[in-house]
């Protein structure tokens, strides 16, 4: 591996809150230098997790059995499930790399993936995650979605990438609580069904690239476009919890 990081697949779904033990685990052990780098690559049950900014209108009235979960990454309420690629990166920033440029490497290592299936995605400043531009039948719609948390220098939490996920439970709650655009998988991007476990290697490579913390180019941005909702005219893309 280029990034010295480990990868560990787990095959099965796995309980949300069994895999957030699990990383706080290999968290710490990480942070006391105990083990290397660690990417989990994982799906979970049917799954609302909701970020530190989640209001509490913005749950899922009907969450249709899943358990909705508060948790502390940043960002806001969002949905796991089968048919979705979770990746949580568990690792030390090196001294050189922000915050902020990592996670523009984890929202590339999404975005170059997508490429493979040919699927066009980029960033939209003001928003987080990975996105297709809006077209003539179908509005900006998410593919990609990212929530961290960095403690003692070390990583934890991350990315998921719609595979074949059912979108019926997007339906239930707005989407990281933005409420003018859609939500899409590479399985409707292409017309075919993509699997998680196609786009494991794929995904796995494209983040050991990024997270070797060499140069790379970005993708260029879409146009800024915040939530509506929000007052401010920027936002960040993300927020990250660092605590104290």
């Amino acid at each position: 591996m280029l990034s010295g990081c480990e990868f560990e697949v787990i095959d099965e779904p796995i309980d949300y809150l069994e895999a957030w033990e699990l990383q706080k685990r290999i968290h710490a052990e990480v942070a006391d230098g105990e083990r290397p780098g660690t990417v989990l690559l994982l799906e979970h049950p049917p799954t609302y997790t909701a970020g530190k900014r989640t209001e509490p209108h913005e749950h899922p009235a009907d969450p249709g059995g899943a358990p909705v979960i508060d948790v502390d990454r940043g960002g806001k309420i969002t949905y796991h499930g089968p048919g979705q690629l979770v990746a949580y990166p568990i690792v030390r920033l090196p001294d050189h790399v922000q915050v902020v440029d990592f996670v523009r490497r984890l929202e590339e290592a999404m975005i170059a993936t997508c490429t493979a299936y040919d699927v066009t995605t980029a960033r939209v400043p003001g928003r987080s995650g990975v996105w297709l531009k809006a077209d003539e039948l179908r509005q900006e719609r998410k593919i990609g979605a990212i929530g961290l948390r960095v403690s003692r220098g070390v990583t934890m939490h991350g990315i998921s990438l719609n595979c074949d996920v059912t979108l019926d439970w997007y339906d239930r709650f707005v989407p990281c609580g933005i409420s003018d655009a859609g939500v899409t998988t590479l399985s409707l991007e292409t017309g075919r069904d993509v699997t998680v476990a196609e786009v494991r290697p794929v995904l796995t490579e494209r983040l050991d690239e990024m997270l070797a913390w060499a140069p790379y180019v970005p993708t260029p941005d879409y146009d800024p476009k915040p939530d509506p909702a929000k007052k401010a005219p920027q936002q960040p893309r993300i927020e990250l919890v660092r605590p104290s």
